[in-house]
């Protein structure tokens, strides 16, 4: 009777103990480990060991080291849990062979657009599997505050389709160009986008000025909606695109120049190109010819180039969407809408990715331009949130133009003088009184 007794009594679990052999393991911290491990090989990968590389390599390294997350999470929580993450093993298997064909086959921009009308569908169909497998087996906090926004970002990933409001494409040197104009008179105002920009941010400055005059907004090749370029796009590349699409288009000349950031150096670059076709210029912010004189740049530059390889593949990830989805908040509702999409879009941030190292050829190019004459020059400086030597850099600007104005935009973010209605304002004064001090010539 005793020995019965002693039997029962030594297979018996009371609750306490059933729940600490069933949490043996921490699948929790597995699961966070997991996580960190694939997202810190991803940023080693991506960022340090190919850093700057083409799209294909940072996507290819970026899907395996998801696989890797993935795998671990389902080795580790079968050997060490009694909560086993089997689920996991089909993700992993997804991410390792994709990444690997990726990299094996560096497949071209084009291609990887083309399988965007493939891929998201067979992500979501992965995604519902992963939280399926999860919600079944894994019994933790951590599915609700870690699994879960990763699906999330995961399901984000999608194609955004966007379309031109107003506007039209011409075709200039064998490939096409987007040109918006709206106003009547002259002379004509020509809008240089900066880096990351395309026509929908000028939208506030462009309405302001077409109550004056004539105003023009493109988009470079390959980005926006143009078509991709032929060769590489430095700043006499650039200048002859222009031309040509202002001959296509059938907007005389002489014409008022714009540029905003990196915008400023191209306008300048059209300048020294072409000087018989240009009445004045407006630097808006303006980026400068000496830019690497300026005692951060160099640094950022060295940074932002490999920084801005993932991108692409971030946009890909539906990561830039989220980020994408606060900004450009204070544009007009359509232009937020087409900035927004093109803010999170692949192809733009892989376009923005290759012309910021096309920038220092370009700055060299610009260099040349020593003097405007006396042609006249509107600096307008923003003078919030500027780095060391900025103001002395757009001081510079001014002395390109024996008739120049140098202002200060008081309160505004070089941001806020393009997407901020009510900077966006002073902005368009700037270069309406430009227009307003040239008498219109014979084009």
């Amino acid at each position: 009777m005793r020995e019965k007794t002693g039997t029962r009594r030594a297979n018996d679990h009371s609750p306490t103990e059933e729940a600490t052999r069933s949490a043996r393991g921490h699948i929790g911290l597995i699961v966070l480990s997991s996580i960190a491990v694939g997202l810190g090989l991803g940023l080693v990968l991506d960022l340090l060991v190919f850093g700057g590389s083409r799209e294909p390599v940072i996507t290819g390294c970026a899907l395996l080291s998801l696989a890797a997350g993935c795998a671990m999470l389902a080795a580790l929580s079968a050997r060490r849990t009694d909560q086993p993450q089997r689920w996991a093993i089909v993700p992993a298997i997804c991410f390792g062979l994709t990444g690997a064909a990726i990299l094996i086959l560096r497949p071209s921009g084009h291609v990887l657009g083309l399988l965007g009308w493939v891929w998201p569908i067979l992500l979501v169909v992965l995604v519902v599997w992963m939280l399926r497998g999860s919600r079944r087996s894994l019994h933790s906090w951590s599915r609700r505050a870690l699994l879960y926004p990763a699906f999330v970002v995961l399901a984000l990933a999608v194609t955004n389709n966007r379309s031109p409001s107003g506007g039209r494409s011409y075709v200039v040197a064998g490939h096409s160009l987007y040109l918006r104009c709206v106003g009547s008179g002259s002379p004509a105002v020509v809008l240089f986008n900066g880096l990351g920009e395309r026509t929908p941010s000028w939208a506030w400055v462009q309405g302001a000025v077409a109550r004056q005059t004539r105003v023009c907004v493109f988009d470079r090749a390959g980005q926006g909606w143009s078509g991709k370029g032929v060769g590489g796009q430095d700043a006499h590349q650039l200048s002859a695109d222009v031309r040509g699409l202002l001959a296509a288009a059938n907007v005389p000349g002489p014409y008022v120049l714009a540029g905003h950031s990196v915008g400023g150096t191209y306008a300048l670059a059209y300048a020294m190109d072409y000087p018989k076709d240009v009445a004045g210029v407006a630097l808006i912010d303006s980026a400068t010819p000496y830019q690497f004189d300026l005692p951060w740049y160099p640094g950022f530059y060295s940074l932002w180039r490999r920084a801005s390889a993932l991108l692409p593949t971030f946009a890909r990830a539906g990561v830039a969407r989220v980020y994408s989805f606060g900004s450009f908040s204070s544009l007009p509702s359509d232009a937020r809408r087409q900035a927004r999409a093109f803010g999170s879009s692949p192809r733009e941030l892989r376009a923005d990715r290759d012309e910021f190292a096309e920038l220092r050829t370009v700055f060299r190019q610009d260099q040349s331009l020593t003097s405007l004459g006396g042609k006249p020059l509107f600096v307008l400086t923003a003078d919030l949130g500027q780095e060391s030597g900025w103001f002395a850099a757009q001081d510079r600007l001014a002395t390109l133009s024996t008739n120049s104005v140098h202002q200060t935009a008081h309160g505004a973010t070089h941001e806020a003088l393009l997407v901020d209605r009510n900077y966006a304002a002073v902005t368009g004064r700037a270069i309406v009184s430009l227009v307003h001090s040239i008498t219109p010539g014979p084009s």
